[in-house]
């Protein structure tokens, strides 16, 4: 069956896809067929359909509804990644130098390493998506409405692969691949029973994901000391505000009170005003859960 249209379809940059409303389809006779029986049907209104844009404008709505923090770091490795692949900005004016950090002033080092995670490849790719993911469910989860939380915990993070680094042989000058594996592994000690499948080929407990991923960088001929300051960075701050808590400890790691009036004062994160905050005074700022292994 031919359609005729009773105006010619709207174009639409350089698309000529189209949509049409059945209710606007009039055949010209009762059977559905005009008077020569050649099954015209006349159609009086096409709605045109722009597909990239509605992609576009899905697309704009999930970064609009990504958690701050997590948007601010994964929007800003993305940006300086791609200026360093482009040859806009220079990784060497961006490394982690500690002799021209501290004897030469140049302390912007000591941040702007952690936002470079390599060039263009498959392990940037899967950089930027463990940013999305984990990070955004840590920001959503345990941390939900708790935006200064986070970020002393990113802070406390960066402060550790500092100290880590400076000791020669763990010495990095790029820290933000172990950054994202900080948040990989905390992300599998708040999950630890999530089952996560690899590539299609092996399913596993995602207490176990930071080793899986740990293995997998060194068959791809990752160098295996990002990954693993990463999971020391994690493991030290799971240790010093959840176990050592859960032992009869004090958490030693509260947020302090500039980071709250901080976030409070540029308005990041959701506001808490009328949300009842935990006791800072003996409560811990990441909740954990315990796993057995072989359980």
């Amino acid at each position: 069956m031919r359609f005729t249209c009773s105006r010619p379809i709207s174009r639409i940059g350089s698309f000529r896809w189209s949509r049409i409303d059945p209710n606007q389809c009039q055949p010209t006779s009762g059977n559905g067929f005009d008077a020569e029986g050649s099954g015209k049907v006349e159609v009086k209104n096409i709605v045109p359909i722009d597909v990239c844009g509605e992609r576009a404008r899905a697309c704009m709505g999930y970064y609009k509804s990504l958690p701050p923090i997590t948007k601010a770091y994964g929007t800003a490795c993305f940006l300086v990644t791609v200026a360093c692949q482009l040859g806009v900005l220079s990784p060497g004016l961006i490394a982690h130098v500690p002799y021209l950090s501290i004897f030469h002033f140049q302390v912007w080092r000591l941040i702007t390493n952690f936002f470079f995670l390599g060039k263009f490849s498959i392990n940037f790719g899967i950089r930027l998506l463990m940013i999305a993911r984990y990070g955004v469910q840590l920001e959503n989860g345990p941390f939900q409405r708790r935006t200064a939380d986070f970020l002393w915990m990113m802070l406390f993070g960066a402060f550790s692969l500092l100290v880590l680094s400076s000791i020669p042989y763990f010495w990095s000058p790029f820290l933000g691949i172990s950054l994202v594996f900080m948040l990989l592994y905390l992300w599998s000690r708040e999950y630890p029973n999530a089952t996560i499948n690899i590539y299609g080929l092996v399913a596993l407990k995602a207490f176990y994901l930071p080793w899986a991923m740990l293995c997998l960088d060194v068959i791809f001929g990752s160098p295996i000391v990002p990954d693993l300051l990463g999971i020391v960075a994690g493991h030290l701050y799971y240790f010093l505000t959840v176990l050592h808590p859960l032992a009869g400890g004090r958490n030693i790691l509260r947020t302090p009170v500039f980071i709250h009036k901080l976030v409070a004062r540029w308005r990041i994160g959701a506001p808490v005003n009328n949300v009842p905050q935990p006791d800072r005074t003996s409560g811990v700022a990441f909740r954990g859960r315990s796993y057995r292994l072989g359980g």
